[in-house]
């Protein structure tokens, strides 16, 4: 945990950032696998994370801004719990280390809401994810899950504060970017013809555990990188196969990397490889560029799907303007999904409480019809303090060619003759996490290879 003077900083903000009423927050409860006991790894709610630190399943808090007070509401371990797990912290002393001074027995979260409501209080809530939460909202508020309003005011407020990382947040997520880092390169030295791709997985989520890390979400290591979120594992890499690797590690606190490297299972890329990474490295290259306050995300992706397109024209995949072929979303065929996402406690950072309000604005709502945009996570203009992903990409897809060429779709622009000699080529990804700065943005981390020559090099010393 941070110290206890962070965590009730961060309440006293939200506290003006909300007009009056009571802040919910609920924690999350341990999920069972086939049986009780045999639960899924747990990993606490990350709004809760941030205003209380406490990595304990089943328990709650309220902020109470009319009355000025915050109680954590909760259950001591009973002798059955000090049986099977033994002595350990109370909960008391967890929350006087979050800084909160009054716990109640869980039970009593329910008579002190009731107290609220009746007296004609607004009790605020975030949008829960988890099925035990909705049910535990639904019987705390005696209404029908279907009728839950989650609190758009508290939303915004936990949205304003969260974005902008604070110092000690960075330490955190650069930590979790260099163990990611790490991963990486342990996957560039491992991969050859012959290794199944789950030996690569496993071997990064050995590393990450050794550096007391969790992964920040399920890798995704795969010789098939057309599919954007691909979790098969049990192909067998074979010479003539790109391998592309996104995964992340999460450090104990919660806090995330995100990394996507692309290379040859071989010695080296293939000539058609090489073409094609070198424009998607472009990509990246000129959209890293863009990155600083007051410049909208949206304008970068829009650049970024410019110049793929410019490479592939290059390539003879595409035609005609680049610009109008971008304004026509002739790039989607290639590029299906959105250049980046904010990025902290969670890997796509307060997903769970919204994209309209995470990466959009009321004035410059998200797209969510448009193929594409409406995988565009970030659209706003850029913070400093934002920490932001930038992950171009080139996809081969072969159900959408099919379908697209036999609606003749953007024909203008695509060449598909051309592109159907790629059908089968898979993708290419590159990302990287940076932190929007007053002068621009800074990498976090400490650097990882990406250019052909670079990649192809560290792998010879390997694969010789």
């Amino acid at each position: 945990m941070f110290s206890a003077a962070t965590y009730q900083e961060r309440r006293t903000v939200l506290q003006t950032n909300v007009e009056s009423g009571i802040l919910l927050f609920l924690g999350n409860i341990e999920n069972p696998v086939n049986f009780e006991h045999n639960p899924y790894y747990f990993r606490q709610d990350s709004t809760y994370l941030y205003y209380f630190g406490i990595q304990e399943p089943r328990i709650a808090a309220v902020v109470d801004i009319d009355e000025d007070k915050t109680i954590i509401f909760g259950d001591e371990l009973s002798i059955d719990d000090i049986v099977w797990m033994g002595r350990q912290e109370t909960l008391k002393e967890k929350s006087l280390k979050s800084g909160v001074q009054e716990t109640l027995p869980y039970t009593e979260l329910s008579s002190y809401l009731a107290k609220a409501l009746a007296s004609g209080r607004k009790v605020h809530y975030l949008p829960p994810y988890q099925s035990a939460n909705k049910i535990l909202l639904s019987d705390l508020l005696g209404i029908t899950i279907s009728a839950l309003q989650p609190s758009v005011e508290m939303i915004k407020a936990v949205v304003k504060q969260r974005s902008v990382k604070e110092t000690r947040e960075i330490v955190q997520i650069e930590e979790a970017v260099t163990v990611s880092n790490e991963m990486h390169l342990l996957a560039m030295r491992l991969a050859r013809p012959g290794v199944k791709e789950y030996e690569i997985a496993n071997a990064i989520q050995y590393l990450a555990a050794n550096k007391e890390c969790h992964m920040s979400y399920p890798p995704i290591v795969t010789v098939n990188g057309g599919i954007l979120h691909n979790h098969y594992r049990l192909n067998t890499m074979k010479e003539g196969d790109l391998f592309l690797n996104d995964s992340g590690a999460e450090t104990a606190m919660g806090y995330a990397g995100d990394l996507t490297r692309t290379f040859p299972v071989g010695k080296a890329f293939t000539t058609k490889q090489k073409e094609m990474y070198e424009v998607v490295l472009n990509a990246f290259n000129n959209a890293q560029s863009l990155l600083k306050p007051g410049v909208r995300f949206k304008d970068i992706h829009l650049k970024a799907a410019q110049n793929l397109v410019e490479g592939l024209i290059e390539l003879g995949l595409m035609k005609g303007n680049a610009e109008e072929a971008v304004k026509n979303h002739a790039h989607t065929l290639f590029f299906q999904c959105g250049l980046g996402h904010m990025m902290g406690l969670d890997v796509h950072d307060m997903e769970d409480l919204g994209e309209q309000y995470i990466g959009y604005t009321e004035e410059e709502p998200k797209d969510t019809q448009t193929f594409g945009l409406k995988s565009l996570r970030l659209g706003k203009e850029l913070e400093s303090g934002f920490v932001v992903t930038v992950e171009p990409g080139i996809y081969m897809i072969p159900d959408l060619i099919d379908m697209w060429q036999a609606e003749n779709k953007n024909a203008d622009f695509i060449n598909y003759d051309k592109v159907n000699e790629y059908r089968n080529f898979g993708g290419i990804r590159v990302e990287d996490d940076f932190l929007i700065t007053d002068e621009g943005y800074r990498l976090l981390g400490n650097g990882l290879i990406k250019t052909v020559e670079e990649i192809e090099n560290y792998r010879a010393d390997y694969l010789a």
